[in-house]
């Protein structure tokens, strides 16, 4: 795929050089965490060369919009895609699958095919996964600091809300991170 290592080089110097530093959570190490976890899932489903990588470009582009906003990231994020892949030569087809892939990360998800539901259970893996808390930490350092929450108890609040309604869509999540990310929902329970 023509200008697929071209566009990681100047997507990750975007992210390591705008991204407000603020971002405790949707910072790089985010996106490098969910690129982790995304190969994990091209090899568990068995997803075709093309295809993975217009799913990596897609997870490194997915929280690319809080370089300019963090008001609905994913549609600035679509299209920071758009000049990026364009200036890089993709196709428009490779251009509307990523673009479409970074607003299925919007909250609440809702993929409608196979690649969309990968990318929102690799962007959320973490809610059914034994680092959960350091990460969730790091989301409320970051929330706490923007003055969208003020106390621990609140955020145990939101978090135990966003757990409950919150559902995976691929085979494996489904098996092997719902029970967790259920356990995770009693603790949470257990100290409010």
């Amino acid at each position: 795929m023509k200008g697929y290592y071209k566009l990681r080089r100047r997507a990750f110097e975007i992210l390591r050089t705008q991204l407000p530093k603020e971002l405790y959570y949707h910072g790089i190490n985010h996106t490098l965490n969910v690129l982790k976890t995304c190969n994990n899932y091209i090899k568990r489903e068995e997803v075709e060369k093309r295809n993975a990588k217009l799913l990596r470009i897609g997870v490194i582009l997915h929280d690319i919009g809080f370089t300019v906003s963090k008001v609905e990231h994913e549609k600035t994020g679509k299209d920071l895609a758009l000049d990026l892949m364009r200036a890089f030569e993709f196709s428009h087809k490779d251009i509307r699958i990523v673009q479409g892939l970074i607003l299925a990360t919007r909250l609440p998800q809702s993929p409608k095919n196979k690649l969309e539901k990968i990318i929102c259970d690799c962007d959320l893996d973490y809610l059914g996964r034994s680092d959960f808390y350091p990460i969730s930490d790091q989301l409320y350092k970051e929330l706490k600091t923007g003055a969208l929450v003020q106390t621990k108890s609140d955020w145990n609040k939101i978090q135990i809300k966003f757990l409950q309604n919150h559902r995976y869509h691929t085979d494996f999540a489904i098996k092997n991170r719902q029970p967790e990310k259920e356990k995770r929902i009693a603790e949470l329970q257990q100290l409010e």
